[in-house]
């Protein structure tokens, strides 16, 4: 039998497939080796040359960094009552994409409740596909009662988020020198833009760990700082003279249908602002309805020509320099009086009233513009000048509130032949209305001139006092004797002269009443002036210097004396029927009472809804007799001790008319019904005495109610307890 031999060809194809299988096995090596090479050098790269930019982004995927912020500082007046603090609002923010399909459905809720176009909020929900924002506002620090109509829950995508807001305890009351912050709590004017990072503090943070499903959890290998509080701030603001001054002013300003008007009141002494308030007026609490030209603090921000009230400085220069006595007398002219000038001008000087001689004093008084002209060739150029620049004109204050001019002194060599005379009277000047006050407060003061301050302490969040602004010095203008003559002078301007509507029976007054053309694009306008009185009280030994300034006054003429004059003599009236010595009783929440209870504050002569604030602030409770706006007397007197939760009764300013009055009689209240606190603060308040028979609720009282008793009568009241009378309760 034959054997079969293998054939060559077979043996060479098994070789070349052979060969084919180590080459494809070396390309599939190859490949996984440079795969694996690949692989290398971007581990390489990620875990090397990038690993720092790859754990931030990992970080961000599992970490939370949580801003913990500080809470503003409190803002209090001389007394430590609280004028600005804090308070909680909600704010809604949105992540455009988790919002999906709710975005109209979102727009049009908040278009209902905000009161917005849909359109303002689609812009917000959609902002682009190029966009990587995950955080958009829809609104900020929104009121409870909007929040509640907000379904937070039927909204996706909706972030809530409680903000801190600045709560301004009194609205407009002195905002524009407080000032007020913006939506980020950041201070933008007054003293919560000029203290901002003594206010703001300090925020913290904290970091937190996300699980699996996104939800932050704390951990304490992460780190947290903790947010500093601001610093609270003392003002040298006193509330009750504040509120005195804005409703006085606001009075004023609707009775002679003026377009603005503000008040200045310091204490000469020292310096230290004591009210400063201006109208129109501004509430900080709604600063998206805020016109900012009314946000200004125009006490030192800004100018005007002064008129008649810029004398201080030609009658102070005159008695200085031995120039004048108060008796010399100089010829008025019969109220005209022509100067001749080079190339034969002839100029007019005009007073408002015709006299004939006047004493310097007389001249003073009647506010003469002649005899002041006359006096000025005397004092000359460089005598002028000083005189003006040592009270202070054209140099900044100081005052620790932005947005403080220096006002206009030309220098003797910008002079033209008319300057000289014409600042003599107050033109060709321009000056702020604190400048003014300041000088006036340097006559007051003996003839020593004070640096205003409004900022009186920075305590921290435990009271403890970090910086405390003291009184200071600025120069002497005038000695004591000079200063005493142009006292005398100005009370003299109150008693006899152009103030004359000043007058008060209750304290002596000095002061200075000025009118001055307004200037508008460069031009003097005929029929538009600013009104001015400015002044100190009491005379024998000043406490308080107010200015009272006014524009355009229409409906009672436009002098001084008896548009801005009448304003000054309410508001000094209200002060000194208030207190004797013009010091309130503290009620001072930075530092503890000596002894138990507290002190009852002194809010006579204060608004009504200012008055129960205060009583509020101290957790004291009011209760008001009569009708009326004002507070007129209260029980228990200012500076005794009660306690937390007692009743403060406060007489209102229309109770003598609801009570009537025959001759020096007073109606006899009815107390039936009242429990016996209220009956005898009721009794005390129309000061009547109270005899009290048993306990409880009165059921009786001797004089009956409606009898007219003189003041002083002992009123007997019976009571019985709750349970046993069947008297009408209120």
């Amino acid at each position: 039998m034959m054997q079969e031999r293998e054939s060559p060809n077979a043996g060479g194809q098994n070789h070349m497939m052979q060969k084919e299988s180590a080459a494809r096995l070396f390309l599939l090596k190859l490949f996984f080796a440079v795969f694996f090479l690949l692989v290398a050098a971007r581990l390489t790269k990620i875990q090397v040359m990038e690993a720092d930019r790859y754990q931030v982004v990992a970080k961000k995927q599992y970490e939370q960094k949580i801003i913990l912020p500080g809470i503003r500082g409190n803002i209090h007046d001389r007394n430590g009552n609280i004028l600005v603090s804090n308070t909680m609002f909600v704010s809604f923010a949105v992540d455009p994409k988790m919002v999906g399909e709710s975005a109209e459905k979102i727009a049009e809720r908040f278009s209902t409740v905000f009161e917005r176009p849909k359109s303002f909020y689609r812009e917000r929900l959609t902002p682009g596909e190029k966009s990587q924002r995950r955080f958009i506002w829809l609104e900020r620090q929104v009121r409870p009662e909007k929040v509640r109509r907000i379904d937070t829950g039927s909204l996706e995508g909706i972030v809530v988020i409680n903000e801190s807001k600045r709560l301004y305890h009194y609205d407009e009351l002195a905002a524009p020198a407080i000032g007020f912050t913006d939506l980020d709590n950041k201070g933008i004017s007054g003293v919560e833009l000029q203290l901002d990072e003594e206010l703001r503090g300090r925020d913290g943070y904290v970091v937190m760990q996300r699980d699996g499903l996104g939800r932050a959890r704390s951990s304490a290998d992460y780190p947290r700082v903790d947010p500093a509080n601001g610093n609270q701030i003392v003002l040298t603001l006193d509330l009750a003279y504040q509120s005195i001054a804005e409703d006085e002013l606001r009075r004023g300003i609707e009775a002679n249908k003026a377009d603005a008007g503000l008040v200045v009141m310091l204490n000469p002494k020292t310096g230290e602002i004591l009210a400063i308030a201006s109208y129109p007026i501004i509430n900080p609490n709604d600063v998206s309805r805020i016109d900012m030209s009314l946000a200004k603090n125009r006490a030192v921000s800004d100018v005007f020509e002064p008129g008649s009230i810029f004398k201080i400085v030609t009658a102070s220069a005159a008695y200085e320099y031995g120039l004048v006595s108060p008796e010399q007398k100089f010829n008025a002219e019969g109220g005209t009086y022509k100067v001749t000038l080079p190339r034969g001008v002839i100029r007019l000087i005009k007073d408002t009233h015709e006299h004939d001689w006047l004493t310097f004093q007389e001249a003073v008084e009647v506010s003469s513009n002649i005899v002041m002209a006359k006096i000025s060739m005397g004092i000359g150029a460089e005598r002028m000048y000083r005189q003006a620049r040592d009270f202070g004109f054209g140099i900044p204050t100081g005052i620790d509130l932005p947005g403080e001019v220096r006002g206009r002194l030309k220098k003797p060599h910008e002079w033209s032949g008319t300057t000289l005379q014409t600042l003599s009277y107050g033109y060709e000047v321009a000056v702020t209305p604190l400048q003014i006050a300041a000088s006036y407060a340097a006559i007051a003061n003996k003839g020593v001139l004070m640096r205003p301050f409004f900022v009186k302490e920075v305590r921290n969040q435990t009271g403890e006092i970090l910086r405390e602004q003291l009184p200071q010095m600025i120069r002497r203008v005038v000695n004591e004797k000079t200063a005493a003559f142009l006292s005398e002078a100005f009370e003299g301007v109150v008693e006899r002269g152009t103030a004359k509507e000043v007058k008060l029976s209750s304290v002596r007054i000095a002061g200075k009443t000025g009118t001055s053309r307004k200037v508008i694009d460069g031009q003097y306008v005929s029929g538009s002036y600013t009104s001015s009185f400015v002044g100190y009280f009491p005379a024998e030994d000043p406490q308080i210097v107010c200015l009272v300034m006014m524009d355009n006054p229409r409906a009672r003429g436009y002098y001084g004396g008896s548009t801005s004059g009448p304003i000054f003599r309410n508001i000094a009236k209200r002060i000194v029927n208030t207190s004797a010595n013009f010091s309130r009783t503290p009620a001072s929440r930075l530092a503890k009472e000596h002894g138990p209870g507290i002190t009852v504050p002194d809010v006579r002569t204060l608004p009504l809804h200012i008055a129960e604030k205060i009583l509020d602030g101290l957790d004291l409770k009011a209760q008001t007799f009569g009708t009326g706006d004002v507070v007129v007397r209260q029980v228990p007197e200012p500076g005794k001790k009660v306690e937390k939760g007692d009743v403060i009764a406060l007489a209102l300013n229309s109770e003598s008319a609801k009570g009537g009055v025959a001759g020096d009689r007073v109606v006899v209240p009815n107390v039936r019904g009242m429990s016996i606190r209220r009956a005898i603060n009721r009794l005390v308040i129309d000061e009547f005495e109270a005899d009290i028979v048993g306990s409880g609720v009165v059921v009786q009282q001797t004089p009956t109610p409606g009898t007219n008793a003189k003041p002083g009568t002992r009123v007997r009241i019976v009571c019985e307890p709750r349970a046993y009378t069947t008297a009408t309760l209120y």
